[in-house]
């Protein structure tokens, strides 16, 4: 459904607060390589700043991925892509079995991973997930559910939290990355 992807660089701001991510997503030995810095502020005055890897096969599971702060705190961890993941040293993560994908709450990016990895069509109907759901402002961790659904083929998805709390229609463009996430970022 999306093309093959080598190299792809993307900016989003958010829509409130100042800030900024810069990505870089490419083909490497075995499937793809995002990497990004994200700054901005939590909205009480604290900025932060953040750089992201995340490793992916060729299918566009997450096999491992890295998010710290610039002061060094941050979370690492690794996945069989199949949903059974590892801490950075190796232990098993038994709460996290299931999720194949993840969700990083500073970034519109994650959102890829689903929409890419499933090709969804409208007649796939809503597909629900359960993502390693990482916010900024803790780095830690847990499991998160989510719902899919394609409205137009290769453009238009809509995401909703598992729990109805919140839902958005994600524009995307020929490669599957969000253009813009309404209410919360805009491609520059």
């Amino acid at each position: 459904m999306f093309p093959p992807l080598t190299l792809k660089t993307v900016r989003w701001r958010p829509l409130e607060g100042e800030g900024l991510e810069h990505l870089t997503v490419r083909a490497v030995e075995g499937g793809i390589r995002a990497e990004s810095t994200v700054i901005g502020d939590r909205g009480d005055g604290r900025l932060y700043g953040v750089h992201y890897r995340i490793d992916l096969d060729a299918g566009w599971r997450v096999r491992s991925f890295r998010v710290e702060e610039t002061d060094g705190s941050g979370v690492a961890m690794t996945s069989d892509g199949e949903g059974r993941w590892r801490s950075e040293s190796g232990e098993p993560l038994a709460a996290f079995d299931g999720c194949i994908d993840i969700d990083l709450a500073g970034t519109p990016f994650t959102n890829t991973l689903p929409i890419r990895r499933l090709g969804l069509g409208p007649e796939a109907g809503t597909v629900r997930l359960k993502m390693v759901y990482v916010p900024f402002d803790t780095f830690s961790p847990f499991p998160d559910g989510q719902n899919y659904t394609c409205l137009d083929p290769a453009r238009r998805y809509l995401y909703q939290a598992d729990d109805r709390t919140f839902q958005a229609e994600l524009p995307v463009d020929a490669d599957g990355f969000v253009t813009d996430y309404p209410t919360l970022f805009a491609r520059l």
